[in-house]
């Protein structure tokens, strides 16, 4: 029997802790783990018999990359639970705020974390040498996204100003529209990033993918919507646990979902974008057809595209909710508690955050349960692991792993916020 494990000890270019384990015995990939060592963080714990008042500013925590999509999931569980009626212009806050998540997000990742694999370069900052403009193109974007989530959140990362029934303040018009023509520069500089990223050469490989997004009667789903699969499933975020399972995996802290009865599904920019395709502007979907990407892709390597597009479409709904925006009476809705179970979810630049809260008469925490997106792709991710190996192993153990590496990053897993070297090990028979 020949044996080959290769292993990558500290994934790079990725928000947080994690390593790769993949064994090929006689030619065939036996197994392919995606180790994830960050020790558990037990933010379920912590909330338990802490005021829901509390709660967003302690789940915005668990991530500085996408903040907004645990504090807005953990406040709208506490207005269903409390039966909380929202003021339509603090909905477009939210959204707006969420455009802001959506951009900076993206941009850090397309440009700086994930363009580089598919140009040949370690890092960004190498990148730079020969791609500068396209460099500076990707921090002009993540800067306007952090203006948005600073303006309404009070700060850029872990914003300060949302809370159940709304915002602690609202800006006024005029703060609004100081940062409209610097959206519509960012909106120009999207479009020239997705003609360069879709000019990338993206490996020939496709997977059939169980895609699973919010959907929304009119709009491309970000705060609202039901959670619905290509595979049928059409249900109410509250119905989650009804299709939707976790499990503990021995190689990972972090608990990996399935669908029952089904397996691994896919969450994210292109689960999104093959559900809700008919959700985008015409303007968006002919850039998208002239970049390469029909109506649905199952390419995970041109995922960058679609986050490239959500950049842009992200773009043109700030100047549209900037454009109609009209201060609200009042900035947020009056809060009773009681006791009640509460459910949110909102699109998180990775896919679906899901929650669930119980609380008692006084908004005390019973219990809470959270389902980030990158736990929701680990056994997707794993899948895919294993398709992108099997066409490579009469290759080198290099040319093994840093595809395997870009096949993570397709992903923009977000295990949490660290950066680490690459450490690679070969053991052979």
């Amino acid at each position: 029997m020949t044996t080959r494990t290769i292993k990558v000890d500290y994934l790079a270019r990725v928000e947080g802790e994690g390593a790769l384990d993949l064994h090929i015995e006689n030619g065939e990939v036996t197994a392919a783990n995606l180790r994830i060592f960050e020790p558990p963080r037990f933010f379920e714990a912590f909330l338990r018999g802490r005021s829901y008042t509390e709660l967003p500013d302690i789940v915005a925590r668990i991530c500085g990359i996408c903040p907004i999509a645990y504090q807005l999931g953990a406040i709208q569980a506490v207005e269903d639970a409390f039966e909380v009626t929202v003021d339509p212009q603090v909905s477009a806050l939210r959204r707006l705020i969420y455009c802001g998540e959506w951009i900076q997000s993206h941009a850090l990742h397309v440009v700086m974390l994930h363009a580089p694999d598919f140009l040949g370069y370690p890092d960004a900052i190498q990148m730079a040498e020969q791609h500068r403009e396209a460099v500076r193109r990707g921090l002009a974007l993540k800067q306007a996204g952090n203006a948005l989530m600073c303006l309404l959140g009070g700060r850029e990362i872990h914003p300060v100003s949302l809370r159940a029934g709304g915002f602690h303040r609202v800006p006024t018009k005029r703060e609004l529209e100081v940062l409209c023509d610097e959206m519509k520069q960012a909106r120009d500089l999207a479009k020239e990033l997705v003609i360069w990223v879709s000019s990338f050469p993206f490996p020939a490989f496709e997977r059939d993918y169980e895609f699973v997004a919010l959907r929304h009667d009119q709009d491309y789903p970000i705060t609202a919507g039901r959670i619905v699969s290509s595979e049928g499933i059409d249900i109410a975020i509250g119905d989650y646990e009804h299709e939707f399972e976790e499990r503990q995996v021995p190689h990972s802290t972090a608990l990996q979902s399935s669908v029952k009865r089904r397996g691994a599904y896919l969450v994210g920019p292109m689960a999104r974008y093959a559900i809700n395709h008919d959700r985008l502007p015409q303007s968006v979907q002919e850039l998208a057809d002239s970049a390469g990407i029909g109506p649905i892709c199952r390419n995970p390597f041109q995922s960058i595209v679609i986050r490239a597009l959500e950049i842009l479409h992200a773009c043109d709904e700030a100047v549209r909710l900037i454009a109609a925006y009209e201060e609200p009476s009042r900035p947020f809705a009056p809060v009773e508690p009681r006791a009640a179970v509460g459910f949110g979810c909102t699109e998180a630049p990775r896919g679906i955050c899901w929650h669930r809260y119980e609380f008692a008469e006084d908004g005390t925490i019973r219990n809470a349960r959270i389902v980030p997106p990158t736990s929701q792709n680990q056994s997707s991710v794993e899948a895919d692991l294993k398709a992108v190996a099997a066409l490579l192993v009469d290759k080198a153990d290099n040319a093994i792993r840093t595809r395997c590496e870009m096949t993570i990053r397709n992903y923009d897993p977000c295990i949490s916020c660290a950066a680490h070297f690459l450490k690679l090990t070969v053991h052979r028979p």
